[in-house]
């Protein structure tokens, strides 16, 4: 395996790519598909401007003004996790829940060199929200986002590996990274680190591939496995890290077994219990796995892997008072749009997406169809009841005209 090195390039080089990714490459998105997704280590220098998405305004308002809970705020120093009990407390009355961020002392450990995790910001800050259901539809995998926030000349974790890939930006300031070949290719979710702390301590012993400072716009890619340590330089850090959490064959893999299983419990011989005084399965294994390869060829791992699918991403935000603003002032001249990440689709009379299904008439399909395929319409184009029938779903939302 190697890495390689990018050299800044203008946006018109990203050939391929949707509207999110191309941020965070300068090259074709089929030489990124075939060269470096989930292959090789990819540094691009200047990939773009970063400051819609975060800043360290941002950064302060989550800490201060959001009250923030566990898990959203972790802490680390010395490339250990602090417990979370040195930085939450109760938030005073009608608040008392205690496990809210307190940003006195969020400040003073931040003061005294620890690291500030903001997790899943895909769910507490807007931009970022936006951002990552637009780059999960493109990628065709999950994302989710964190920022690291670390002192000056501070290092938050030790050398690891993820199991999932990566895409580091670098928001504010500077941070050196020092990164390895992976110990174990492709881990999967249940393969972490720590399963295997004295190959990485010992390949993080040898010449590392990828040696650099990132800068801001600066955009990093790991594939999962691939071992990295960062450390901020004489000022404060600020970069976030995209995890995509990978579909795999394995998963497929497993979708495939659940599917067999399934059918194999509806099965009264596969119930059956082994004869009396039995000293292992010895008698029966090629009857069992005669029976598990009929299941397999019968297997359908396709409903599982969406309904599994769906319930990892969420759709867009609904806001409940302007969904009944537009329903109790629906006219055939409303403006509907299609709500953003439902991976909405028809499989015959029926209408799938993250929020559920509906069932249409055979005459109803064409107009479904078009509005799936446009994305916006008047709610005259669809007929007002089936516009009210959407909105009432949360699959259709108010538009501006």
């Amino acid at each position: 395996m190697s890495a390689f090195h990018a050299e800044p390039g203008g946006p018109d080089t990203v050939r391929g790519a949707g509207a999110a990714s191309a941020r965070l490459l300068d090259r074709p998105w089929d030489e990124f598909g075939e060269r470096f997704w989930a292959k090789r280590a990819l540094l691009t220098r200047g990939a773009g401007d970063y400051s819609d998405l975060f800043s360290s305004a941002a950064v302060d308002e989550l800490l201060s003004r959001r009250g923030l809970r566990t898990p959203f705020l972790r802490m680390a120093k010395n490339g250990a996790t602090l417990p979370s009990g040195s930085f939450t407390a109760p938030a005073g009355v009608g608040a008392e829940i205690g496990d809210q961020l307190n940003d006195t002392t969020v400040w003073r450990q931040f003061a005294d060199g620890a690291t500030i995790v903001l997790q899943a910001l895909h769910r507490t800050w807007d931009p970022i929200g936006t951002f990552t259901s637009a780059l999960a539809a493109e990628l065709g995998h999950p994302v989710q986002a964190n920022a690291y926030i670390t002192p000056r000349a501070n290092r938050g974790f030790d050398d690891h590996y993820d199991v999932h890939d990566v895409f580091v930006l670098q928001i504010e300031g500077s941070k050196r990274w020092i990164i390895h070949e992976p110990v174990h290719p492709a881990p999967l979710r249940s393969q972490p680190w720590t399963d295997r702390r004295a190959e990485v301590a010992a390949e993080a012993r040898r010449e590392p591939v990828i040696d650099t400072v990132l800068q801001p716009g600066d955009c990093l890619y790991l594939p999962r496995g691939w071992l990295h340590a960062a450390q901020a330089q004489d000022e404060l850090s600020i970069h976030l890290t995209l995890g995509v959490h990978v579909w795999t064959r394995y998963a497929v893999a497993e979708q495939l077994m659940q599917d067999a299983l399934d059918r194999l419990r509806q099965d009264p011989q596969a119930r059956q219990s082994l004869p009396l005084g039995v000293d292992g399965p010895d008698d029966v294994v090629e009857e069992v796995r005669e029976q598990l390869l009929k299941a397999l060829d019968l297997a359908d791992p396709t409903p599982t892997f969406r309904r599994l699918r769906n319930s990892q991403s969420r759709p867009a935000p609904l806001g409940p008072l302007a969904q009944q603003a537009a329903l109790d002032g629906l006219d055939e001249r409303s403006a509907l749009g299609l709500r953003d990440g439902l991976q909405a689709r028809l499989d015959g009379r029926r209408l799938h997406s993250r929020v559920g299904w509906l069932d249409f008439a055979a005459d109803e399909l064409p107009v479904i169809q078009r509005f799936i395929d446009e994305k916006h319409c008047a709610a005259g184009d669809l007929g007002v009841e089936m516009a009210r029938r959407l909105l009432r779903a949360g699959v259709a939302v108010p538009a501006e005209s």
